[in-house]
C-alpha cells in the first residue's frame, strides 16, 4: 500500500462587507474574486464596493496578495481606500 501525499492547502482570504442600513427592501449583492458585499442602502453599498475595489488596487500596487498582507496593514489600506 502506498501512502498518498497531499499538497498543503494554500492560505485563502476574502473580504466581506455587510450593510445594515437598508430601508427600501432592495436586495443588493456584489461579488468578486475575493470579496462579497451584501445589503445596505444604495449609498452604503456603493461606498463599500468602491472601498473594496480601491483596496485591491492598492494591494496590487504594493505587489501583495490578500492572503499575505498583515491585518494592520490591511486595515490601513481599507481606511485609506474608504470614500470620505
Amino acid at each position: 500500500m502506498t501512502k498518498k501525499t497531499t499538497k498543503p492547502k494554500e492560505p485563502q482570504a476574502g473580504l466581506l462587507g455587510v450593510g445594515l442600513d437598508n430601508t427600501d427592501g432592495h436586495k443588493r449583492i456584489t461579488q468578486g474574486d475575493k470579496f462579497a458585499i451584501v445589503g445596505g442602502s444604495s449609498e452604503t453599498h456603493e461606498k463599500m464596493t468602491e472601498t473594496v475595489l480601491k483596496t485591491f488596487e492598492e494591494l496590487k500596487t504594493r505587489g501583495k496578495h490578500l492572503e499575505a498582507v498583515e491585518p494592520q496593514e490591511l486595515a490601513e489600506i481599507i481606511h485609506k481606500s474608504s470614500p470620505r
